[in-house]
């Protein structure tokens, strides 16, 4: 059994993460939330790449009453990110919101921490307790000579220990920091010492090249061991980019099922098509398609066929032409400008035959 299965189950809405339950993926709005025309907007196309739950900001009280209409127009359970002022994380409570993510330590005093559990327990509503590398407390840093995983850790169960001391434990906890190698570390410890599910992600991770190789590394690692119940790919862009690749990241590691699969070989000196150009245009073109599949796109018509042979179908590019190739064997000679077309056209009917 992994550390997966044996954390505690936590229902977010209609969402279970923990106790085996499927991996779920989390990103973030970046609208301002009190405008809920643009943050509904965002949700839904959220959604549609694959998002399982959102998280949005409340920084003021216009932000945690949106969360009521917001709630209206989506279909995945609602995070409200509160800092600071408990007020704020009473009022997204009372307006709908699925789950809050709090850092006990900043809410000040404990009557007020008691006054936010007591809502989350009346409502049974699931509290993240969520500890960054970045705002560790100064205690810790002394304690450890610096920002360490252990220092992380001990953070992240003290703050806990707060709330479970309130009679509450419908807990989510996670641990986040920008270096990645301190992020694998803290995880690694922390699974050991607590059966609470843990969202896991590397924080501030950057652009989205560097971010997703970062996060590839760190939420790869850290799953590929069997701890995790829900994932973050924090990037500098849009929202969109994060469930994108934290859709890769599950697939990669056969934690997640279903979708298409696109492989592409390198470009070489035999290349005489746009592979890259065409890579794109399948990856765009079968990103919401419903199926289990895995789709080949080569560069040749040399090593094309056998390169491909282990997809269920792909095209291979030559000089003004190209390959239709399925389960490996040609089933078509085409010109260059219709090998999208004719793939997109098989793929179609693959959808057709699973209604």
């Amino acid at each position: 059994m992994t550390m997966r299965e044996r954390t505690k189950a936590i229902a977010i809405g209609p969402v279970k993460i923990g106790g085996g339950n499927p991996i779920a993926i989390q990103s973030m709005t970046n609208t301002k939330t009190e405008d809920v025309r643009a943050t509904v907007a965002q949700i839904l196309e959220l959604e549609q790449a694959g998002c399982d739950i959102i998280r949005c900001a409340v920084p003021g009280m216009e932000a945690a009453q949106a969360i009521r209409e917001i709630k209206k127009q989506i279909h995945i359970p609602l995070v409200a990110d509160i800092h600071f002022d408990y007020r704020l994380a009473i009022a997204a409570m009372e307006n709908g919101a699925d789950k809050i993510r709090i850092n006990p330590g900043n809410i000040g005093e404990k009557d007020r921490v008691r006054a936010v559990v007591s809502v989350a327990k009346e409502r049974q509503i699931p509290i993240r307790v969520g500890v960054n590398s970045g705002s560790l407390e100064k205690s810790l840093v002394e304690k450890y000579h610096g920002v360490t995983a252990e220092g992380l850790v001990e953070s992240a169960l003290g703050q806990a220990a707060v709330i479970e001391d309130m009679g509450y434990d419908n807990l989510v906890v996670s641990i986040k920091a920008s270096d990645v190698l301190l992020c694998i570390r803290a995880h690694e410890l922390i699974a050991g010492k607590t059966g609470y599910p843990l969202h896991v992600g590397v924080t501030e991770a950057g652009s989205v090249t560097a971010g997703n190789i970062k996060s590839a590394v760190g939420i790869g690692t850290i799953l590929y061991q069997g701890i995790g119940d829900t994932i973050r790919v924090s990037l500098t862009g849009e929202p969109v980019e994060e469930v994108r690749s934290a859709k890769l990241i599950l697939k990669t590691l056969g934690l997640r099922k279903g979708g298409v699969t696109v492989v592409s070989c390198p470009t070489c000196g035999r290349t005489q098509i746009d592979l890259i150009g065409l890579a794109a245009k399948v990856e765009k073109m079968t990103e919401s398609m419903d199926l289990d599949v895995k789709v080949a796109v080569m560069g040749c018509v040399v090593n094309g066929p056998g390169e491909a042979k282990e997809a269920d179908i792909g095209i291979a590019g030559g000089k003004g032409e190209g390959l239709l190739i399925k389960k490996g064997e040609v089933i078509a000679k085409l010109p260059e400008d219709a090998l999208l077309g004719a793939l997109k056209e098989e793929l179609e009917k693959m959808e057709s035959y699973r209604m």
